[in-house]
């Protein structure tokens, strides 16, 4: 099998992430809106553990997640969840980038279509946002502003925080795509002044089909949401329907075991990192994104002369990467956030994402530089 390096796509479960999942699938498997037997109990002890795990993460209360069924919905939670405020406030106006994923840039579409004004903030060749970029595009009539925190393509870590500190003052509504970077990079998250943050478990090592949202209050009050389905009360209101306890309690282990091997976990992608950097040199190439922001589990690299389809399929045997996001890889349209970016569009049609965890295996990096070099 050829090492698997598209863990910004989804990442392996953790074996003790895996045992938890199972035991509420095959032992504890009541429901936790079951209030009258010990099952129920059982269940809904599970769900309230993995509440206070997430939470702990960015230092929230654990009352401010609302579990999803992963960033996705997260997102669109946020961001569609938000506009019969807006529209009642007459508040239509809303601040995003350029190169956030589809599950944002999406809903951001359906806004436009309901009359809704979206501006995108454009980004440099870094990749990077500039935050003042975000607070030059502020107007009175702003009522969201929704960046990532880690580009799911480049690696490049955005400015999440100090945005926040310029939006202090003001009123309006700030959401955090934070798919890529929730249990990787700390600190960034633990901020107040992000009202919205979105969470998926099968990018920390947790169970697919399963996120969340953290609402956080600020100044006594949540993020006045409107809930996208309805037919029961659950999470608050916000996202009805049996919770699949297998995997909120998945979640919450993922979230657990990322505060704990925080660490060790950083070390281990930043070795993998450095000896792929090394073996770069035997190779002209170039990285896309600014490498002192870069998360240390990604590099995205185009290699002159060579097309990324044509890398990717001499290489399957011993690599699996990718060149762009996974809910995009039917297509063989260039990268919107490569192309956001500005750059060459033979440095975009070439360009491959390699990505990696504490878990990979042992990658075996000169027959990976050879055979792209015959491709040159």
């Amino acid at each position: 099998m050829p090492v698997y390096l598209d863990c910004n796509a989804t990442t392996p479960m953790e074996p003790e992430v895996l045992e938890v999942v199972i035991r509420y699938m095959r032992d504890d498997y009541g429901n936790a809106g079951s209030r009258t037997h010990e099952f129920g109990a059982r269940a809904k002890k599970a769900v309230e553990r993995a509440r206070e795990q997430v939470a702990a993460v960015v230092e929230a209360d654990p009352q401010e997640v609302i579990f999803t069924s992963g960033a996705t919905e997260s997102n669109n939670l946020a961001l569609l969840g938000l506009a019969e405020t807006g529209r009642r406030a007459g508040r239509k106006h809303l601040i995003s980038t350029a190169i956030e994923h589809k599950a944002v840039l999406e809903p951001l579409e359906q806004l436009v279509r309901e009359g809704f004004e979206v501006t995108l903030v454009p980004c440099s060749s870094s990749g990077r946002i500039d935050p003042k970029d975000v607070a030059a595009a502020l107007r009175p009539d702003t009522l969201l502003v929704s960046v990532m925190h880690v580009n799911n393509e480049t690696g490049v870590i955005q400015p999440v925080a100090e945005i926040a500190d310029l939006l202090t003052a003001s009123d309006t509504y700030y959401h955090v795509d934070a798919a890529q970077g929730f249990g990787k990079e700390l600190d960034a998250l633990r901020n107040r002044r992000m009202n919205l943050i979105s969470v998926s478990g099968h990018k920390i090592y947790g169970p697919k089909g399963v996120g969340a949202l953290i609402a956080q209050r600020r100044n006594g009050s949540r993020a006045p949401l409107a809930p996208l389905i309805f037919g029961g009360g659950q999470e608050r209101g916000l996202r009805p329907g049996t919770a699949p306890v297998p995997l909120i309690a998945g979640l919450g282990e993922a979230a657990r075991i990322a505060l704990r091997d925080h660490a060790t976990r950083r070390a281990k992608c930043l070795a993998i990192q450095q000896e792929f950097r090394q073996a770069l040199n035997g190779i002209e190439h170039v990285i896309n994104g600014d490498e002192r922001w870069l998360i240390p589990s990604t590099l995205n690299i185009s290699v002159p002369g060579v097309d990324s389809e044509a890398a990717m399929v001499a290489l399957k045997d011993l690599v699996s990467i990718s060149n762009g996001s996974a809910c995009t890889s039917a297509s063989y349209k260039p990268s919107h956030v490569l192309e956001a970016m500005r750059l060459q569009p033979e440095r975009c049609d070439g360009a491959v994402r390699f990505s990696w965890c504490h878990m990979t295996n042992e990658v075996m990096w000169r027959p990976i530089i050879e055979r792209l070099i015959d491709l040159q």
